[in-house]
């Protein structure tokens, strides 16, 4: 029997430990309320409580590209008040979950914030093994017939990923010197497949190799960065 693991490299750690932090957090909060009221309610219902609470109108806002939500009107505290308020002290007996629910927007929101900083410690964006880790099963498709009779030196990606230095760049000037819009120019004619990035970062970058295999573009969800080698880390297709 063969046994076939798969490693999700998607999977980020970072993010996964600061939600497990914070959801810590939550409950510990609501343990506390819960252990001070003398008429115990329905576990439950202290949960869904909680739940409605973090509904809230938010303020969206990029940080560092991330999209942060800074939370501002209570808004799942008031539904709960205008259902629980009209029986006798049933709002007296869930507000404070109601409460921690919406404290719990803040929670997330200092979580998001002290997760940009840790990720960029791991995982630094100006690495280019952040992105690419393996290469064992490295190849590139050509997406642009300006590509075509070429192929990709595996030993040599393998041998320059230490050296690559990232360099800023300006793509509407890339794009003028490409020729234009009708020109028959392609900067990057080869997407990089087959590689892994840095395990646990959660990342999934589109990779593009630039027509004298000198540079490496990653394209993100969130930016782009580019990478220029040495040597070339393309060779001569065999026929």
């Amino acid at each position: 029997m063969i046994f076939i693991i798969n490693i999700d490299y998607s999977f980020s750690i970072v993010s996964t430990v600061m939600s497990i932090i914070e959801w810590g957090v939550i409950g510990y909060l609501a343990f506390r309320v819960y252990k001070k009221l003398s008429a115990k309610p329905k576990v439950w219902k202290v949960i869904l409580s909680i739940f409605v609470g973090l509904f809230s109108f938010t303020i969206n806002m990029e940080w560092f590209h991330t999209f942060v939500k800074i939370p501002i009107l209570p808004l799942g505290v008031w539904i709960l008040y205008a259902v629980l308020n009209r029986k006798e002290d049933r709002w007296d007996t869930y507000r404070r979950f109601a409460w921690i629910g919406f404290l719990a927007n803040f929670i997330f929101l200092a979580g998001t914030l002290l997760t940009i900083p840790v990720q960029s410690l791991i995982y630094p964006e100006n690495h280019l093994s952040t992105y690419i880790s393996g290469t064992k099963e490295a190849s590139i498709n050509v997406i642009h017939p300006s590509g075509e009779g070429r192929t990709l030196d595996q030993e040599e990606l393998k041998k320059q990923l230490s050296d690559g230095e990232q360099v800023e760049f300006e793509s509407w000037q890339w794009f003028d010197e490409a020729g234009g819009r009708f020109s028959n120019n392609e900067r990057f004619p080869f997407q990089l497949v087959g590689t892994n990035p840095k395990w646990g970062s959660g990342l999934e970058p589109d990779i593009y190799v630039e027509q004298d295999g000198k540079g490496i573009l990653i394209s993100t969800r969130k930016t782009q960065y580019y990478y220029h080698f040495p040597e070339t880390v393309l060779k001569e297709a065999k026929r």
